[in-house]
């Protein structure tokens, strides 16, 4: 039969050598912690290598957007002239929704400012044209809708879409 001295010193020796693993433990822990936080940040570093050229293109997409919204742009590569008031409206909304339909994944790579002021631009051209389809005249043609729309954003005493690429802009400064 085991003796009581026996489990005695056993018990003793596995106590210390509990308390020897507890002390290494405590003493490596700072050191093992450190490595994890470096690889994380090493981690970061090279993720934020991978998505900055695909933030940037996002950013080029979105002031490309605005331009390409922008009726100023839009109604001379349309070539308004050619079309009815209705036929071009219709045509004008096509586009819109095609270029910001184009580009809507590229939300995941801007901030939400400057996502919603891409979707404010958009909505704020539809609500120019819806508005000044309806003020025509029955006998208005395409070229009248230009001339009205190119008329009131001359009015305007600071350029919406130069407002929008300037917030992009100022939105992108805060990557760098």
């Amino acid at each position: 039969m085991i003796s009581i001295n026996y489990l005695l010193d056993i018990l003793k020796y596995l106590i210390a050598g509990l308390g020897v693993v507890g002390v290494a433990f405590v003493l490596i822990k700072p050191y093992i912690q450190r490595a994890e936080r470096i690889q994380i940040l090493e981690i970061k570093k090279s993720i934020s290598n991978q998505t900055l050229p695909l933030r940037l293109q996002a950013y080029e997409r979105m002031v490309l957007l605005i331009e390409r919204v922008n009726p100023s742009n839009l109604l001379v590569r349309i070539n308004a002239p050619a079309y009815t008031p209705q036929e071009l409206h219709v045509i004008v909304l096509n586009e819109i929704s095609t270029e910001y339909q184009h580009n809507i994944s590229q939300q995941i790579y801007v901030s939400n400012e400057a996502w919603q002021v891409v979707k404010k631009v958009k909505e704020d051209t539809i609500n120019l044209f819806n508005n000044v389809i309806r003020t025509l005249p029955e006998n208005a043609t395409g070229m009248d809708v230009s001339r009205l729309m190119l008329t009131h954003l001359n009015q305007l005493e600071t350029d919406p879409y130069d407002i929008a690429t300037a917030m992009i802009k100022k939105d992108l400064d805060f990557i760098f």
